[in-house]
């Protein structure tokens, strides 16, 4: 997946700064508000992190996923040993609303565990929380889950 300088129309490159402005403008309301929010919420968490924009397209051009907003830095690592450069936490608009990736979090039920009841009308898997819009939700518990994500994944390596 790209996540460097991608030529637009015009023929200028756009960086990533650039690039997720543009993909979270393109969002139909309530999904451009609820995302420009999120955006805003993560870098008051996270303000000097490293920004990831993924197009959700393969080497082949083909797409693969829904575009992702990353914030931060994190190595995941391949049953096979290989080690991938990737972010810690993403945001991604879907055809249902908006997903946050919490990468990092070795217990998988913890999650849905400590913060699964409280966050509101959400879907929470080992590291994903699924919602519709973010009135559906508690802004302050997925805050919390998400700096949890961090801590963890700080006092890990």
């Amino acid at each position: 997946m790209s996540l460097m300088y991608v030529e637009s129309r015009q023929g200028h490159f756009m960086n990533i700064q650039e690039q997720i402005q543009n993909y979270i403008a393109s969002q139909p309301e309530p999904k451009h508000s609820d995302m420009q929010e999120l955006h805003r919420i993560i870098l008051q968490i996270m303000p000097d992190c490293k920004l990831w924009f993924l197009d959700g397209k393969n080497s082949e051009h083909k797409t693969v996923s829904n575009p992702n907003i990353g914030y931060g830095f994190h190595t995941l690592k391949y049953a096979d040993g290989k080690t991938r450069e990737f972010y810690q936490i993403g945001i991604s608009a879907t055809t249902t609303g908006i997903s946050v990736y919490i990468l990092g979090i070795e217990d998988k039920k913890y999650l849905a565990q400590a913060y699964g009841k409280k966050l509101g009308k959400a879907t929470v898997t080992g590291y994903c929380i699924k919602f519709k819009t973010l009135e559906d939700i508690d802004i302050d518990v997925l805050e919390a889950a998400i700096r949890y994500g961090l801590e963890a994944r700080n006092e890990k390596g």
